[in-house]
């Protein structure tokens, strides 16, 4: 039976685009795999502590550290709802990262994670894909492919609902199609990423 770990960061239970489309990867992983496992993390509601110097030192002898490394290490996949706050992640998903990331027991070129898929919804109020004004300001994907990749060498995939402002300023209201695409879109990837991934691990 494979393993789920899955992170969402969103601060608003309610009304928020990577919550949703969280739950729809869950949604289908579920179907596509009843026997599976699904951890689940709500870095909102739960938030960790951030890292201190006495768990810096203690590295993976800290029971916290440990436990946050061993979860990710026991994972098949790894799902994680990161939305846009300030052009990047939110402080929460930062937490948990400072904690879990312990450089000599599972970051580096023999990560014991090294494989496991990875797929992040990275959504935002507007949009900062290669070409719009605020590229440049994208620091979501940029800062956690890197971490992911570079430190972990998982395999790493992006789900960007974006534009998700739209319906709620009206200075966005001619973007409101372009925003609903773009949700719909992110729904499909998901549920598609979802079954597949799950077919993937349980054979």
């Amino acid at each position: 039976m494979a393993t789920l770990l899955h992170l969402d960061s969103a601060v608003f239970p309610q009304g928020s685009a990577s919550r949703d489309v969280t739950a729809a990867f869950v949604e289908a992983w579920r179907e596509q795999h009843p026997d599976g496992t699904v951890v689940h993390r709500d870095l909102a509601a739960d938030p960790l502590p951030h890292l201190d110097a006495g768990a810096t030192a203690a590295g993976a002898d800290d029971p916290l550290r440990r436990e946050l490394a061993d979860e990710l290490a026991a994972a098949d996949a790894v799902l994680i709802g990161a939305p846009m706050y300030n052009f990047t992640i939110p402080s929460t998903l930062k937490a948990w990262l400072d904690q879990v990331i312990i450089v000599g027991h599972n970051a580096g070129p023999d990560s014991p994670v090294a494989g496991t898929p990875v797929t992040v919804v990275a959504s935002r109020g507007g949009s900062y894909a290669p070409g719009t004004p605020r590229e440049d300001f994208e620091f979501v994907q940029n800062y956690l492919e890197k971490v992911f990749a570079g430190m972990f060498s998982t395999e790493v995939d992006f789900i960007v609902p974006e534009l998700t402002l739209a319906h709620s300023q009206p200075s966005m209201a001619e973007l409101i199609p372009l925003a609903e695409a773009s949700r719909a879109q992110a729904l499909d990837d998901a549920r598609a990423k979802a079954k597949a991934l799950a077919t993937r691990l349980a054979a």
